[in-house]
């Protein structure tokens, strides 16, 4: 049986936030405990609450995991710490201190962490830069950035660079929601969250294909958080617009069909029905365990919920970390 390893979970660890709020002092970034679980964190004058406590706390992460059978995480940064909407010199410095930090955090703990990047994506010829580094002097085996980029969708040309850069590496490259679109009309209920976080990972997902992100760079293949959002379930309407609009051929030579056979997903779907689903209809190598630890919106019961499926066991032990041991080079138990 292959070890677990949850490949979305958020880190802004204790000492991370020492060293930032020391050399980064114009963030003011603050931690503020409310009750012995969560804190408010605030970031550039953005608060958010609940921070929980495995979010900073190294030891009641660890503890979270055994309680939950999840032997390795995938740490990246928390999206409150992306900071895209601040100049490029503050993004970068800030990139760089979580990444040596994680790379920090893998190093104490081998056997329980591994980690990927977060770049400054206001600056792509400095976000493939980071990226190189993190990967070949950090020992990080890809990164996490967000859907857009101050409103900027991913087929942007400006973020060639970044793509190319992650193709050549076979970066471990998740698309996580962030800045999401029609907030005007999410203000109500969480929609921010419940419907825009989906929303902006499937526009994302979009762009990629329809601006021939992927037809350029065949050897990217991007993991789309929280289960693609709509996208492995609305992949059949892109293709039908595809054949009988023109829009869709402006950046597309060929249907979009082989191009969403390249994504792959994480299992937060927050449904065995939909999970099922998704496995059934992409298959369960690009389907890879994910939790989104420590946030609420979060499955702490990602293992759980795997081993619950009605699926083939060989399929149940890739999903829970077969393929991912592999490539992040987890030594299987």
């Amino acid at each position: 049986m292959p070890r677990t390893i949850d490949t979305h979970t958020h880190i802004l660890d204790d000492d991370t936030i020492k060293l930032l709020q020391k050399e980064i002092p114009r963030l003011g970034l603050k931690l503020t405990p409310f009750d012995a679980d969560n804190s408010l964190i605030e970031v550039a004058g953005v608060p958010y609450r609940p921070f929980p406590r495995g979010g900073h706390d190294v030891e009641r992460r660890l503890a979270d995991m055994d309680a939950t059978a999840v032997d390795v995480h995938v740490l990246s940064a928390a999206p409150q710490t992306w900071l895209y909407g601040q100049e490029a010199s503050v993004g970068a410095a800030a990139a760089a201190i979580q990444n040596e930090g994680i790379a920090r955090l893998v190093k104490q703990k081998p056997d329980r962490f591994v980690g990927i990047a977060t770049l400054p994506m206001q600056a792509p010829d400095q976000a493939a830069a980071e990226l190189r580094r993190a990967m070949t002097t950090l020992g990080l085996h890809g990164a996490m950035i967000g859907s857009n980029v101050g409103g900027k969708n991913l087929d942007d040309p400006s973020f060639e660079p970044l793509w190319a850069t992650a193709a050549e590496l076979d970066a471990f490259f998740m698309i996580h929601p962030g800045n999401v679109a029609g907030i005007d009309r999410m203000r109500s209920y969480y929609l921010n969250n419940l419907i825009g976080n989906p929303v902006d990972t499937t526009i994302a997902a979009a762009c990629l294909i329809f601006g021939g992100v992927l037809e350029r760079h065949p050897n990217f293949r991007p993991v789309m958080a929280h289960g693609g959002g709509f996208t492995p379930y609305q992949g059949g309407r892109w293709v039908h617009g595809w054949h009988v609009r023109p829009e869709p051929k402006v950046h597309l030579k060929h249907a979009p069909e082989k191009y969403l056979l390249r994504f792959r997903y994480d299992t937060i779907c927050h449904s065995k029905t939909a999970l099922e689903f998704l496995i059934g209809s992409c298959g369960a190598e690009r389907v890879f365990l994910g939790s989104d630890y420590p946030y609420d919106m979060g499955m702490m019961d990602c293992v759980s919920h795997v081993r619950s499926l009605d699926i083939a066991p060989s399929d149940r032990d890739t999903i829970l970390g077969g393929h991912a041991a592999e490539i992040f080079g987890v030594a299987v138990k």
